[in-house]
């Protein structure tokens, strides 16, 4: 095919009225007529190519158009297995975004299949791997007797190319090639062919063998045997088994993974066991039964003086929980050494013997705070994850906070994690009090909640008296701090109300001190014409930022005054500004939150939050408000969305505070089995946050699911 078929009526497409990653498409034709040029000017035109129509995965309507001419330019052997790769992958997504209909990139590489299977024939191996990687992404069984032809051709000897016609065959006709998948397990196959062999058996459902296991543990390090394949999906062999034999969730299945696991843990060539290792602990974040089953195997690697991974063992045991516990003696021994390795141990520690952690960690706290960042947060101790309070450590932060008041120039961060641990203590770190009243002037912002939360009762009026002070003088942001403090210490509000006012007057203060303002009741009247101020004109446009915070005033106020006819308003206009977008969920989310605050007063906003119900992160509280403000609302329906939103881990927590909200009567017995599989299924739900967080949480999901199933 010569150029100018290539680019017949590329000028003739409306580029500028399609958009791709960056905006408009009006720069492809020259990318692609790019492609044709020196190889500098080549392989920027593909990298843009990439960036700009298959953005991270992401298809666009300029991809819809661009694809006649990728097809075009492999048919005339320009730079043919690059395009190929970007038509494989284009016809693969699933991630798009305005296209003129659902579906359309994959129908449009489709449309170009018979250019692409012309190519499966190509003297270029590389060329003929690319085009049946790209046929098989296609989904279209008219690429079957193509790839069925190269599949049986003797004279193809080329690995990749006898690997990628059996992957997409396996793809479009996983019935007919299971044969061929069993015969390709033999010991005299490639390794690379023989490692596809049993991913595809498996992604094809068929049952996991005694053949497949050996084959497998063979086969180990894995990874390698896949590098040099297009698809970026499968690049871990041992963990995608793992992950599609456990979400089969049958007993056979996931007996067959344990024993899987067990046998790569023992292996000892050190490539190998760290695929195992990476598998396992993705194994432990998906799979509830996981842990238990595969400590017996993980927690004796400690010891093992053939095994050197430990950092990348440290990640799995801080999963296990309970079940980590017989490693606390090794880990107690690293724990004590210096050094990032000990800090991380330390870490894991803190979870399945956290009294033994403390004591630990009063040793050389100063330099812990790696570990210390680990077991408490910015705003507190990590869910769940709390270092009891210990003599020790305790008098450690007392020096360690001494040594930060009284140096020279202030520290390059503020010690957040020792007051945050501090302040979980409560009275029992009431000790502490001189100390962090030395620091209050060093972190004016930090210690006013600390000093309450430690504060015994017979030093109340010395701590108020100091907080006073700080109220007093100082950044706004300071005096603030200080004064709320104050306030839950006594209940004075006057200085509050004052420091209030001036954040007010300065902007927008911080959403947990609006809250607190409309929590003051009387005292804070003077407050309110501030707040009003601090509110986005009508009109004005309203970044994220703002719609929260002009939610966080609209609910002040209503608390404050009763009033609820601009608080409603301004919960309307949010809601109708931020109708869609995935940056403004969590506007919704809390215009929600609010409405059901207000109660039946907001009950003129029913339409919106009704159309709230199509997104399973909105739906817990838009059931909530929609009840709140004694809206009809289908109890039935209303519970089976909400237990599809915890399913899809959207807001599992928020699901069943809802379903809790709508009592048992609502809860029909389909809704009861789900429920119960949400509780005692093998399959994790939460899918967020480190893997030993999303541990923790979906333990915290299980326990709440299983207190409403017996109310």
């Amino acid at each position: 095919m010569d150029l100018e078929r290539v680019f017949a009526d590329l000028d003739g497409v409306p580029w500028a009225d399609l958009d791709h990653a960056y905006g408009q498409a009006d720069d492809l034709p020259d990318l692609l007529r790019a492609l044709t040029g020196d190889e500098e000017q080549a392989t920027e035109a593909i990298g843009e190519l990439w960036a700009s129509i298959l953005h991270q995965g992401t298809v666009y309507a300029a991809t819809v158009a661009a694809v006649p001419f990728l097809a075009r330019l492999a048919a005339a052997d320009v730079r043919a297995a690059e395009m190929l790769v970007l038509l494989g992958g284009i016809a693969e997504s699933e991630d798009e975004f305005d296209l003129p209909a659902p579906g359309a990139c994959r129908a449009a590489v489709v449309e170009q299949l018979p250019l692409v299977l012309d190519l499966l024939t190509s003297d270029d191996a590389e060329v003929r791997q690319e085009a049946a990687w790209a046929a098989g992404r296609a989904g279209c069984a008219s690429a079957l007797p193509g790839l069925r032809r190269l599949w049986t051709d003797r004279e193809e000897k080329h690995p990749g190319v006898r690997v990628e016609a059996l992957a997409a065959l396996a793809q479009l006709d996983p019935e007919g090639t299971r044969p061929d998948l069993l015969t390709a397990l033999a010991e005299e196959e490639p390794p690379e062919l023989r490692v596809i062999a049993v991913m595809a058996a498996v992604d094809a459902g068929m049952p996991f063998t005694t053949d497949h296991h050996t084959t497998l543990l063979s086969l180990l390090p894995a990874a390698p045997h896949v590098a040099d394949r297009s698809d970026q999906e499968r690049t871990e062999p041992l963990r995608h088994v793992v992950d599609a034999l456990l979400r089969r969730d049958t007993d056979r299945d996931r007996a067959a993974v344990h024993a899987l696991l067990e046998a790569a843990l023992g292996l000892t060539e050190p490539t190998a066991r760290e695929e195992a290792l990476w598998a396992a602990e993705h194994a432990c974040a998906i799979s509830r039964s996981a842990p238990a089953r595969l400590a017996p195997a993980l927690v004796p690697l400690l010891g093992d003086p053939s095994f050197h991974r430990v950092a990348s063992l440290l990640p799995i045991l801080d999963q296990l929980g309970s079940h980590a516990a017989p490693a606390a003696p090794a880990l107690a021994v690293l724990a004590a050494t210096d050094g990032e390795l000990g800090d991380r141990a330390l870490a894991v520690l803190a979870r399945i013997a956290p009294e033994q952690a403390a004591r630990l960690l009063a040793r050389g706290l100063e330099d812990r705070s790696i570990t210390l960042a680990s077991v408490t947060g910015a705003r507190g101790p990590r869910p769940g994850l709390l270092l009891p309070y210990a003599p020790e450590l305790l008098n450690a932060i007392r020096i360690s906070l001494s040594h930060l008041a009284a140096a020279d120039e202030p520290p390059s961060r503020a010690p957040v994690e020792l007051v945050a641990l501090l302040a979980s203590w409560g009275t029992r770190a009431a000790a502490a009090l001189p100390e962090l009243t030395r620091a209050l002037a060093a972190f004016p912002a930090l210690v006013p909640s600390a000093l309450v939360a430690i504060c015994p009762p017979n030093h109340t009026e010395e701590v108020a008296e100091l907080l006073r002070g700080a109220a007093r003088a100082g950044a706004v942001e300071d005096r603030c701090a200080a004064a709320e403090a104050l306030w839950r210490l006594t209940g004075e509000t006057d200085l509050l109300v004052v420091a209030l006012q001036a954040a007010l007057r300065e902007g927008s203060p911080a959403a947990h001190l609006v809250e607190t303002a409309g929590r003051l009741g009387a005292a804070a009247g003077g407050l309110v014409a501030e707040l009003r101020s601090a509110l986005t004109p009508a009109g004005g446009g309203r970044t994220v930022y703002k719609m929260n915070a002009d939610l966080q005033i609209a609910l002040a106020l209503w608390r404050l005054t009763g009033d609820d006819d601009q608080p409603v308003r301004v919960l309307g206009a949010v809601l109708a500004e931020a109708a869609e977008g995935m940056w403004t969920r969590w506007p919704r989310a809390n215009a929600a939150r609010a409405a059901a605050e207000i109660g039946p007063a907001a009950r003129a906003l029913t339409p919106a939050l009704e159309a709230l119900l199509s997104d399973p992160v909105q739906v817990p509280g838009a059931v909530l408000a929609l009840q709140a403000v004694g809206s009809p609302l289908d109890e039935t329906r209303a519970a089976e969305l909400l237990v599809t939103s915890a399913e899809l881990d959207a807001d599992p927590m928020g699901a069943l505070e809802a379903l809790r909200a709508l009592g048992p009567g609502a809860l029909a017995p389909e809704v009861i089995s789900r429920l119960t599989t949400l509780a005692e299924g093998d399959l994790r739900v939460v899918g967020s946050g480190s893997a030993a967080d999303r541990v923790a949480a979906d333990e915290r999901m299980r326990s709440s699911a299983r207190t409403l199933l017996l109310s």
